[in-house]
């Protein structure tokens, strides 16, 4: 019934319509009685219905002139949908615009006319139900591969079809479709084959006039395209194509281009010519983020008086200028990876890539700005070591470790990901692709414009002393090129500057290209830059070098003779192949040959060859885990034969520098895993076997365990207690290095997944795991380490259990205790007795022939808890000495140096539980620190002082107060029997940290006092051991670290408002390292290196991040008091965009204001890691802007201290989120916590949550975040909810904020895509 009634009144229209049609009836007088009929039967209007009507009743069989006249007089009246009629037309009339070139024509006119007139259109009631009758006539949905679309997104791709209809219609108007035929047109620009007979009354088609015509449709349909991408509207929501589908937008973009190039029409144009519509493609790649008109925009305003300006100055870098704090962040990371004591699971590649990056987007600098950056930020770590102090700390190889190795494979992998960008959507996300894959291969080109500039950097290039023989071989190499002299490796291994006739030397920049060069990221023709080289010699030097033992030499077959090897290991090699060659002896060569080829591995080359260092580390991985050979039958381990090559080894690489070489490069996981094999079957084994070195030296089962074990708990901080600093419910870095999670670590590079392939990085660590064991490895598979381990965490958590009389533990106790007190023994009682209170053991005495028990190692760990317990508690009542007892310990520990570890768990338990008396270091039962107590009181006093730190005062007549816990006593007088040389340093960097962790969880001054004890047995350590005392100030005293961190902010910002480069940034923050080198004794240390070497040891990490939050803000209301005069200020208040009025003075102190931010946000990312930001977040943030904050009531709202406050927090929040979470779509924690931030935001804009902060704290707060985020993070944005996004955007509407809503909507992906549109046609 209801149909029939529908049909009845089309039927009506159609009557009325060819009624009209016979008489030639007004059009106006036409659509009155169909407004009329229409209405009368409660059809709404405009109706979707009439339009499909009229243009089905028109194509074709009544395509005549005035029913052309009945259709536009409809379309002006609003009777049908424009929109919808466009559509219909689009598919009837272009398919057939050579058969009916006017009907064409008449199509194009009214696309003028309606097409760019939106507005209108959508704000009509159906407005709904015509777009989705749209989509039934034009297919969008499918076309796009949408399956539920709203309004505005169908107005979205309504608009592009349209547009790249006419495109498709013009190339292949012109022939040009067919140059591209694997790109099939997706829309109609064809007739079927059924309508090319179709009745035409319009039959002339070869008439002059129909073909001038159709040529004049072909340039008309090119205008029009270019209109669509000219008008602000239609360009802008066209742009929404590129951002939410760029397979779309490139295919789209390909054929503007193949048109401009090619078409001939275009030429004739009196409108638009090529050079126009080609400069359209390039602005069309490029993101339009707010309206270009507008002036007071918050994102322009933000942007403004954010900006920094540019980069290309290179004065004042090295003393901090304000460019050169863009990269304060990268500064202060690079100087922590120099924490001698904690190794870290991560690569360096990985942590510098990802903060490159997120400082690049943040910072809005260009490649060839952050590639100088980065180098300069190198530069400045290597000079601030030029003299460093002596002690257990990396030093300088570390530091050209980065500079030279890690830096130079950063920057490569940046460029193949440049140059290797995918061009499948589905690899390449959703935005800037286009433009990305436009400019792939620039980074390169950048780089070697920033090479080129670093020349002038000539304070920051000058060689420390140890590397100016390198430095100069490579300028000589160089020299001898430009020349066009060509000498063998040989010479090149032995040239030195005075063989040259012309008198030049080599700086950092030259060792910095020689390893580019190496890495294929420049070639040779660097060496003909201005200014490289000075001058060019003629003739080879005539003293040339005899064949000397060197690289050139083994390479050329000569043996590994004792000369050779001392050769090898004191240069590094030069190339893989030299490596390859070294590791095959290594694997095939004789025993002497494998333990000579393993010397060279972990020598020069491991230390300082920079281009090849990975792969050195990473052939010693593999020789650290040896395959089972094929013929090998016997039922003990493998292992036990490779006993010689694998201590050579792990002696190699045992120091503190190669440590940080193999942290550094990201290899400690599979260092672990290739440790653990080897402390498991030595530590099963009796010694009772033992190998002899080629240098006659014998090892034990014992030994190669003991050194093992010692760089195995190296590896992570094994005396902490596991759970000292956990955040909410996120673990901390800290707390993850345990064995289980460097396990994880490990077995996570042997997965192959998509990413890890385009992970050059990961590629390479997955390579390295895989080839030691392509499967996972877990901690159960070492039971012997397992049990050791959970002993070792009872140990930190509880104390001893008693022990159990008659088990083999008991008996190994009584052996242990009667070897290392054997003269006691002998006395009227032995210790074992005295001792029984502890131990309940007792045993006969021995005498100094008995031999050392053969044990294995396991079995003796497991008993030295009780061991040290019981000798300890004997020491406790009188009937040990003290000197006995150290005695003891020695003896222990040089019977079984693995031992120390457990010994350092124990001292470490006992010493937090408090329960044992402090004893008297009195110089006659224990050592006396008097001698030099005072003087390290005074230094402490001396380095804290010059940092604006207050230090607690030892109390005067210090020798009564020289008391320390027993535990403590007996730690420090063990170690201090140690001979500070090569053989002890692997177990003294194991003990070292755990005194200096012990002394530091004491009441002060018990850390003073084993510094002054250590000054006197290393002289030489002065330095170190004082500035590691100092830190321990910070323990104790919560006021003294947040003056530590005022001190941070005072010096970064400097004293006033002046020009940074003066008075702050880098190079007052972190100062040019410490050491003795200036007069008087050990230099003041800068704060920014001091609160490095402490944040790890800080427990209420919560307390910091408040502590730095206040202080930024803080620094921001200085900023602002004192950068501006007041009459100033109130001007800026009144000013309309607070920008007009002392715009420059603005500019300055949000320049500051930023590096304040960039500063809070570094200390909080490197002091708690994911933990912390995610904390910050979720609680910290809203925590603060609900609450009130008084010192904003007393300045006023609206102030110029509450704006730059809330621009400060925006900057902050953001810049911790990048360096946390990236800025790319790779984390996977990133939109929990940004989607609870959010929500927050949104809610608060809504009214939701009452705030207490001011007003314009808040306003400039949220619309600089959103700035941040849609500018610099825009992939941050797609991961938020689409109903918050929308909510987000309201809220800004309502604040005036249109551009940044509609930047917003934009940037938010398909789901915010209609949202979008439909804001940017309300704005027209």
């Amino acid at each position: 019934m209801a149909m029939s009634m529908q049909n009845t009144i089309w039927d009506s229209v159609l009557e009325i319509t060819k009624v009209a049609q016979e008489k030639g009836s007004d059009p106006l007088i036409w659509a009155l009685q169909v407004s009329s009929s229409l209405s009368s039967n409660g059809v709404g209007l405009p109706s979707p219905e009439l339009a499909n009507v009229l243009v089905s009743y028109i194509f074709w069989d009544n395509n005549m002139p005035i029913l052309w006249k009945l259709l536009e007089k409809a379309l002006a009246l609003r009777i049908v949908p424009p929109l919808m009629v466009l559509a219909l037309l689009s598919d009837r009339v272009v398919p057939c615009r050579r058969s009916r070139p006017v009907a064409y024509r008449l199509y194009m006119e009214l696309l003028k006319t309606f097409a760019f007139a939106l507005k209108g259109q959508i704000n009509v009631p159906n407005y709904e139900m015509v777009m989705k009758s749209i989509d039934g006539v034009l297919h969008l949905s499918h076309n796009f591969g949408l399956e539920a679309t709203s309004p505005g997104i169908l107005v979205v791709e309504f608009l592009y079809s349209i547009v790249s209809q006419l495109l498709d219609a013009s190339l292949d108007d012109e022939g040009l479709l067919e140059l591209i035929p694997e790109m099939k047109s997706r829309w109609a620009t064809k007739p079927q084959e059924m309508e090319i007979d179709a009745n035409d009354n319009y039959n002339q088609m070869q008439t002059e006039y129909h073909e001038k015509l159709y040529k004049m449709n072909t340039i008309m349909a090119i205008e029009m395209i270019g209109k669509f991408l000219q008008d602000k509207s239609t360009s802008r929501i066209l742009d929404l194509v590129r951002l939410n589908f760029p397979t779309h937008w490139i295919r789209f973009i390909q054929r503007l281009q193949l048109l401009g190039t090619n078409s001939s029409a275009l030429r004739n144009s009196k409108i638009l010519t090529a050079e126009d519509l080609l400069q359209l493609t390039t602005d069309s790649g490029s993101s339009i983020v707010s309206s270009r008109e507008s002036k007071t925009s918050s994102l322009q305003k933000f942007h403004s008086v954010m900006a920094f300006g540019s980069l290309v100055s290179s004065s004042g870098l090295c003393q901090g200028a304000s460019h050169s704090a863009l990269w304060l962040p990268l500064d202060l990371a690079l100087e922590d990876a120099m924490d001698g004591y904690q190794v870290n699971a991560t690569s360096a590649i990985e942590i510098i890539t990802g903060s490159i990056k997120a400082l690049q987007a943040i910072n809005g600098t260009t490649w060839h700005e952050t590639f100088l950056g980065l180098w300069v930020a190198a530069l400045r770590l290597v000079q601030r070591e030029r003299e460093p102090i002596e002690g257990p700390i990396p030093r300088l190889d570390a530091r050209l470790c980065i500079l030279l190795s890690i830096t130079t494979l950063v920057v490569a992998d940046l460029i193949a990901e440049d140059e290797n960008t995918p061009i499948d959507e589905s690899e390449c996300g959703s935005t800037n692709h286009w433009k990305e894959k436009k400019l792939s291969g620039k980074r390169r080109i950048d780089l070697v414009s920033s090479l080129q500039l670093l020349g002038d950097y000539q304070t920051l290039l000058s060689p420390p002393q140890s590397v100016v023989s390198a430095a100069n071989q490579a300028v000589a190499k160089a020299m001898l090129f430009v020349s066009g002299i060509n000498v063998g490796s040989t010479y090149s291994e032995c040239i030195s500057m005075k063989d040259l006739p012309i008198n030049c030397s080599g700086n950092m920049r030259h060792l910095i290209v020689e390893a580019c060069i190496a890495r294929s990221l420049l070639d040779t023709s660097a060496y003909f830059w201005p200014g490289y080289v000075n001058g060019c010699i003629s003739q080879i030097p005539h003293s040339m070098p005899a064949q000397v033992p060197g690289w050139s030499s083994f390479m050329n077959g000569v043996p590994l003779s004792p000369s050779m090897v001392n050769a090898l290991v004191s240069s590094p090699a030069s190339s893989l192949a030299e490596l390859e060659k070294i590791f095959e002896l290594a694997v095939k060569g004789s025993d002497d040959e494998k333990i000579s080829a393993a010397t060279v591995l972990c020598g020069a080359s491991l230390l300082r060859g920079w281009n090849i260092q990975e792969h050195t580390a990473h052939f010693i991985t593999r020789l650290l885990s040896p395959p089972v050979p094929a013929e090998y039958s016997g039922s003990e381990s493998h292992l036990i034969r490779y006993a010689p090559i694998l201590n050579v080894l792990i002696v190699g690489i045992a120091t503190v520098d190669c440590v940080q070489i193999f942290s550094l490069h990201g290899l400690v996981p599979q260092l672990a895993c290739s440790l653990m094999p080897i402390c498991e079957v030595f530590g099963s084994c009796v010694p009772d076997v033992s190998w002899t070195l080629p240098t006659g030296e014998d090892i034990s089962a014992h030994a190669v365990f003991s050194n093992a074990f010692a760089l195995l708990l190296k590896l992570w901080r094994f005396n902490h207690p596991p759970l000292e600093r956990g955040v909410g419910d996120v673990p901390t870095v800290g707390s993850q290095l345990t064995p289980e999670y460097l396990l994880s670590v490990r077995n996570s590079h042997l997965v192959s997944s998509g990413n890890v392939l385009k992970d050059q990085n990961k590629r390479r660590l997955s390579a390295v795991a895989t080839s030691s064991s392509a499967q996972p490895v877990f901690l159960d598979s070492f039971p012997k380490l397992k049990v050791w381990y959970r002993q070792h965490q009872k140990c930190l958590a509880a104390t001893l259990s008693d022990l159990v009389h008659g088990t083999p533990v008991h008996q190994i106790v009584n052996v242990l205790l009667n070897m290392m007190f054997r003269k006691i023994n002998r006395g009227s009682q032995s210790l074992t007795t005295v001792t029984s209170v502890s131990s309940g053991s007792s045993g006969p005495g021995t005498d100094d022939s008995t031999p050392r028990p053969k044990l294995p190692a396991w079995d003796i760990l497991e008993a030295v808890p009780f061991v040290v317990d019981a000798a300890l508690t004997a020491c406790a009542h009188g009937r040990l000495s003290p000197r006995e007892l150290a005695t003891g310990l020695k003896d222990l520990a040089d019977f079984l140096p693995a031992s120390l570890a457990t010994i350092v768990s124990y001292f470490s338990a006992e010493v937090s539980r408090g329960v044992w008396k402090p004893v008297f270091m009195n110089g006659t039962d224990w050592p006396s620190p008097a001698a030099n107590l005072s003087i390290v009181e005074e230094k402490i006093k001396k380095i804290l002082a010059a940092t604006g730190v207050d230090v607690p005062s030892l109390a005067a007549g210090v020798s009564s107060l020289a008391t320390i816990p027993l535990p403590l006593a007996a730690f420090v007088s063990l170690t201090i029997t140690y001979k500070i040389d090569k053989a002890s340093e692997r177990f003294l960097n194991l003990a070292g940290p755990a005194l200096e962790s012990l002394a530091a969880g004491c009441p002060w001054p018990c850390m003073p006092i084993v510094a002054s004890l250590w000054t006197q047995k290393a002289k030489r350590w002065f330095d170190f051991l004082v500035f590691s005392a100092s830190r321990t100030v910070f323990l104790h005293n919560n006021d003294a670290v947040f003056q530590l961190l005022k001190s941070c902010f005072c010096a970064t910002l400097g004293p006033n408002a002046a020009a940074i480069s003066s008075n702050g940034g880098v190079g007052a923050l972190l100062g040019h390292g410490f050491g003795s080198h200036f007069s008087g004794g050990i230099s003041p240390v800068a704060p920014g290196i001091l609160y490095l070497r402490v944040y790890r040891s800080i427990r209420n990490i919560v307390s910091l991040m408040e502590d730095i939050i206040s202080l930024m803000m803080l620094s921001v209301r200085e900023i602002a008091c004192t950068g501006l005069p007041r009459e100033r200020l109130e001007k800026l208040k009144r000013s309309k965009n607070g920008l007009r009025c002392g715009q420059f003075s603005l500019t300055t102190a949000m320049t500051r204001v930023k590096l304040a931010a960039s500063l809070g946000a570094s200390l909080i990312w490197l002091s708690g890691g994911l933990g912390l930001v995610q904390a910050l977040f979720k609680e910290t943030l809203p925590s603060w802007f609900i609450a009130v904050h008084r010192s904003e009531q007393e300045e006023g709202s609206k102030g110029m201290v509450a704006m730059l406050g809330g621009y400060a927090l925006a900057f902050f929040s953001v810049h911790c989120g990048a360096l946390a979470w990236g800025v790319d779509s790779s984390s996977k924690r990133r939109p929990k916590v940004l989607g609870v931030h959010m929500e927050f935001l949104a809610s608060a804009l809504d009214g939701k949550i009452s705030l207490g902060c001011d007003c314009t704290t808040w306003r400039a707060y949220v619309s600089g975040f959103v700035s941040l985020m849609v500018g610099c993070t825009p992939s941050w944005v797609l991961e938020v909810d689409a109903d918050v996004l929308k909510r987000l955007s309201k809220g800004l509407r309502q604040w005036n904020e249109k551009d940044l809503a509609l930047a917003l909507l934009e940037t938010g992906g398909v789901e915010t895509m209609g949202e979008a549109a439909e804001l940017i046609i309300d704005d027209q």
